[in-house]
């Protein structure tokens, strides 16, 4: 049944636009020459983000800061192995599927460095690589309020998964 619902939904549209004589090839030619400059808009900040978050990764900025927290979430009983997740996640996706991976090898999947990685991981956003591609696409400055709320989103991420850990289980 599932295999046949995508091409039953545009056999239904491709329908529906010859009964109100719609030209199909013309909407879907001026659809994707839309989609490709909204490509080309975002590129720019694509790239630049990119750069940065492996200029980071690579230098070891992600790890000297999970180190200079160390004393805190040591006191805290947050896993070091879930430090560079915090740092890497609001950046990049596949960065951050990388780290999980690495924790979950290392630490084991039911460990708390594990478990609260892969809590992390499915419960956030990379959210600068949003905003940059969000904003870019309409060609908007980002709003004052947009980056706070949204570092304060990704703290809350961690406290959220601790929390999970520490009293739910």
């Amino acid at each position: 049944m599932n295999a046949y619902m995508l091409p039953g939904a545009v056999g239904l549209i491709l329908l529906i636009a010859l009964w109100k004589r719609t030209p199909v090839f013309d909407a879907f030619l001026q659809g994707a020459l839309g989609g490709l400059k909204a490509c080309v808009r975002v590129l720019p900040s694509l790239i630049g983000l990119l750069t940065a978050v492996e200029l980071c990764r690579v230098s070891g900025v992600f790890d000297l800061l999970a180190s200079l927290l160390m004393p805190v979430t040591s006191r805290l009983n947050i896993p070091s192995e879930v430090m560079p997740l915090f740092f890497l996640r609001p950046f990049s996706g596949g960065g951050s599927t990388a780290l999980v991976d690495s924790v979950l090898r290392s630490s084991g999947p039911d460990s708390p460095a594990g478990l609260i990685a892969s809590v992390m991981m499915g419960s956030s956003e990379t959210t600068f690589y949003a905003i940059s591609v969000y904003y870019g696409a309409i060609h908007g400055k980002v709003d004052a309020g947009v980056w706070p709320a949204a570092l304060v989103g990704d703290v809350m991420v961690l406290v959220g998964a601790c929390l999970w850990y520490w009293f739910l289980l």
